[in-house]
């Protein structure tokens, strides 16, 4: 992939919500292709193709890989009900929306459910959770949850610790990875993650639709175990029409067809430069943020998202404003805050199709619009200087 096969045309709106993100031409063409029979053999063969491109992806050799039609809310609810019973005792990291959605999924479906949660803007540690773990009886907790990449604040954890933690410990772990897949690594059979869900709008370029799952060989007990009523989310029933190459419903075809054609774009490209590409691009936007003097909400680099970065509103500047002002006079569309942070950042994805050209032009807008808002006074091209000085040095 080069960007610019992803260059957005400056008459184009620009969008830098986190999700969903810009769909690249290709995939859009793919998405347009007339539709095929889901029960016949061309869908089967799309079916193998896809299942085989999602598996380095996931990190897994023999786990199972499940797509419904759906949003990644879907697929947490689908986590939730093929996994536990009516009072079952769940674990659920909370770091910032995403994670506190992933508790009111379990609490609606009558879990008990303790948050582990630490402020906003800062990741759950090895230490706490180990500590947390320790003091409980590992045979009262049925599962723990937890989110990969908090879109609300733009942290990542350190699953290739906190996995084999939950392990130590006999424990069920689901994964959040939503706004992480395909722009973070995910390696379930080495960090012994259970049950990963996803979805399609974010680091996969593809129009949202899909939820992605994918069980391991493990997980399988918990699931037929499981006492919460299910029928569309029955990962049983998912993986029995799976076998033969198809879904127990019908799926959303056109958007395969858009999925099969970005695991071909990141497969042409590699994991290891997928990865480095996002981590080269958070560079560039937190290098460019901060040189126009504003504040990260994450302080720590080692847990910030290469996917997303949240940035506090200054004081005496009107952040709905200069957002509206971003979307209307410069076609560049950010995102405000959710929760608890609602009016008090501004969000910037910087995952799957958008090129570094395009997070220049965000930049570059941000800096004239806060310089007419009367807060900052650099110079014309300060943001983007420090942005490709950024992207020069980044892994």
């Amino acid at each position: 992939m080069t960007d610019a096969e992803f260059l957005v045309p400056p008459e184009d709106e620009l969008l830098l919500i986190p999700g969903p993100t810009p769909v690249p031409r290709a995939l859009r063409l793919a998405a347009a292709r007339p539709l095929i029979n889901h029960r016949g053999p061309k869908f089967t063969s799309m079916y193998r193709q896809i299942e085989a491109g999602l598996r380095p992806l996931f990190g897994t050799e023999n786990g199972t890989i499940l797509i419904f039609p759906a949003s990644g809310t879907g697929v947490m609810e689908s986590a939730i009900v093929n996994l536990f019973s009516p009072g079952d005792r769940v674990v659920v990291g909370v770091m910032g929306e995403f994670g506190h959605r992933f508790a009111e999924i379990a609490r609606a479906f009558g879990l008990q459910v303790e948050e582990l949660a630490v402020p906003w803007g800062t990741a759950i540690t090895p230490e706490l959770l180990r500590s947390y773990l320790a003091s409980h009886d590992p045979a009262s907790i049925a599962g723990v949850i937890l989110t990969q990449n908090e879109t609300s604040t733009g942290v990542t954890l350190d699953l290739a610790t906190l996995g084999p933690q939950v392990k130590e410990f006999g424990l069920l772990l689901v994964v959040d990875a939503v706004s992480a897949f395909g722009g973070i690594p995910m390696q379930m059979d080495a960090w012994g993650v259970d049950v990963v869900v996803t979805a399609s709008q974010k680091a996969l370029m593809c129009p949202p639709g899909l939820g992605l799952v994918a069980v391991s060989q493990s997980a399988w007990a918990a699931v037929e175990k499981a006492k919460l009523p299910r029928y569309y989310w029955d990962f049983r029933a998912a993986r029995k029409f799976g076998e033969r190459g198809e879904t127990p419903y019908t799926p959303a075809v056109s958007l395969w067809f858009a999925l099969k054609e970005a695991l071909a774009l990141i497969n042409a490209t590699g994991l290891d430069a997928t990865y480095a590409s996002h981590r080269r691009r958070a560079a560039m936007v937190r290098a460019g943020l901060r040189a126009l003097g504003l504040e990260l909400l994450v302080k720590d680099e080692r847990i910030a998202s290469p996917t997303v970065t949240a940035v506090l509103v200054p004081a005496g500047v009107d952040g709905s404003k200069v957002l509206a002002r971003l979307r209307d006079e410069k076609k560049v569309v950010a995102a405000g805050g959710q929760g608890q942070l609602k009016g008090k950042i501004w969000r910037f994805a910087h995952m799957g199709a958008i090129d570094e050209a395009s997070l220049l032009r965000a930049l570059n807008a941000l800096e004239e619009i806060l310089r007419e808002e009367g807060y900052t006074t650099v110079p014309t091209g300060t943001a983007a200087k420090a942005a490709q000085e950024a992207a020069a040095t980044a892994d």
